[in-house]
């Protein structure tokens, strides 16, 4: 089985040999099985708290094979609003729950939710069910080691 341990910088020239198309869930899974469009089995061993991007290229142990990860279409629940500021003050409380959220100046998206929808419908704000590609921001520690002194 091909284990596929480091990420590599994006090369327009490069041959990829697997794709893998995962779900946000999926792409924060560091150490982990799963299966190629290409019907390969295949694990990932990747530094703990690694989350995948779309269009990531990962290089397995060998250094022979590369893998291009596609964020996967998922059912997520969009949010759009008519001014700005509506937005950011849903964004504000959606955080407040530590929700993955993928946050762009026209809108949010997030998992689907009953209970976060009813909020977001009680902002007046308009909503729509869809199955698209969801890329949640990334945590905003993600890259920094914090020491205690």
């Amino acid at each position: 089985m091909l284990t596929f341990n480091q990420i590599q910088q994006s090369n327009s020239e490069a041959v990829i040999n697997f794709t893998l198309s995962l779900s946000a869930e999926e792409r924060t899974r560091s150490r982990h099985r799963f299966a190629t469009e290409e019907g390969e089995i295949v694990c990932l061993r990747l530094p703990r708290g690694t989350v995948l991007q779309d269009s990531d290229i990962l290089l397995d142990e060998t250094k022979n094979y590369l893998a291009k990860i596609i964020a996967k279409p998922e059912e997520v629940i969009t949010v759009y609003a008519d001014r700005n500021i509506d937005l950011i003050k849903a964004a504000y409380h959606l955080g407040n729950r530590h929700v993955p959220l993928e946050i762009t100046t026209n809108y949010l998206r997030l998992s689907p939710d009953p209970v976060l929808r009813k909020m977001l419908e009680s902002f007046n704000l308009k909503i729509k069910k869809e199955t698209v590609p969801f890329q949640p921001q990334k945590g905003a520690y993600e890259h920094q080691v914090w020491h205690a002194h």
